[in-house]
């Protein structure tokens, strides 16, 4: 069967990120016709001037909706795109050119229901942006939890770069009301209704992660609230690496403790990781700085979302409390 893309792309607040991204999608080398679906999920500042500066020279949908949530507004485009596979994407996005091509090669070998890509950094990005990138895709970090390519039979794709068939969404009713949590969850029931998920060399997104350090605490410290929630929705799924971060904050609470009481000599493991992120980090970014910076976004990482995986664990597997109910702010009506 002929596959026609259709890009899903919820927006909320953010025309200038549309812009970028739009602007992305006429440099694609890709020569078969494609859709991009753009939903404002209840904006106050919409994207409408923006989308209607590229109606002559892209297949482009908009749609204007109230604030459900990213989920519940990436299942409304894909309910009205005219394509058969859906790729999802964020709007602080950006393609590469081959981005496109490398996904339909791939496809055309090999068919899947859903795959997932992985996140770069832009070299026009923020040394900030470039620092969290790094903390979020290093497998110094936590970057190799959720897979790779290596892991193509269960690998759980994330919502800023994600394709899923038609068939597949029709057959799984698509996202769920939670954020964040929303993707893995999508990608479990993805396989529990026997179609095979993937991750595509090559097919990753220049992802600007648009952020402060503020935003990125609140951020990871949602994710690890959200973590032991998809563990009791789906046990199968569950991985002794998601304790990894708040291990990571005994080790080091550990190692400042004991060389404080016993010997210097404790804290010589930290420090050894610590000078390891920072060289990583400084070299792949090509800066010292934002090695700087890539060793306090690991931190900033690590405990908000260690801490926050231990309460959610607490109150979710221990004392097994409704997750609605426990943890509202991560539920959309």
């Amino acid at each position: 069967m002929q596959r026609m893309y259709s890009f899903i792309i919820p927006v909320y607040n953010r025309p200038q990120e549309v812009l970028e991204l739009l602007e992305s999608f006429l440099k694609l080398d890709f020569q078969q016709p494609f859709e991009v679906v753009i939903v404002e999920d209840g904006s106050t500042d919409t994207a409408e001037i923006i989308v209607e500066k590229f109606r002559k020279s892209l297949s482009i949908s908009y749609f204007f909706k109230t604030n459900t949530g990213p989920g519940d507004s990436r299942n409304f485009g894909m309910e009205r795109a005219r394509g058969n596979y859906f790729i999802i994407l964020d709007s602080d996005c950006l393609l590469p050119p081959h981005y496109l091509n490398t996904v339909d090669s791939y496809l055309n070998k090999t068919f899947y229901h859903c795959f997932g890509g992985s996140d770069a950094a832009h070299e026009s990005f923020s040394d900030l942006q470039k620092a969290i990138n790094y903390s979020m895709t290093s497998f110094l970090t936590t970057g190799g939890i959720r897979g790779s390519e290596k892991s193509v039979v269960h690998f759980e794709p994330r919502s800023f770069n994600m394709g899923i068939s038609k068939e597949a969404f029709t057959e799984t009713g698509g996202f769920a009301k939670i954020h964040p949590g929303e993707d893995p969850d999508l990608s479990q029931r993805i396989l529990k209704a026997g179609f095979k998920t993937t991750f595509i060399p090559n097919a990753y997104v220049y992802h600007k992660r648009r952020i402060s350090w503020k935003k990125f605490y609140v951020q990871v410290k949602k994710f690890g609230l959200a973590r032991p929630i998809l563990n009791q929705w789906h046990p199968s799924a569950a991985k002794i690496t998601y304790w990894l971060p708040t291990l990571f904050i005994l080790f080091v609470v550990a190692s400042v403790l004991f060389s404080l009481i016993f010997h210097p000599i404790f804290i010589v493991s930290l420090a050894l990781y610590i000078i390891l992120i920072f060289a990583d980090a400084s070299v792949k970014n090509r800066s010292l700085f934002i090695g700087i910076l890539s060793v306090a976004a690991v931190f900033i990482q690590f405990f908000g979302y260690g801490l926050a995986f231990l309460k959610s664990s607490f109150f979710i597997t221990i004392l097994k409390k409704d997750p609605r109910k426990q943890f509202p702010s991560l539920f959309f009506k």
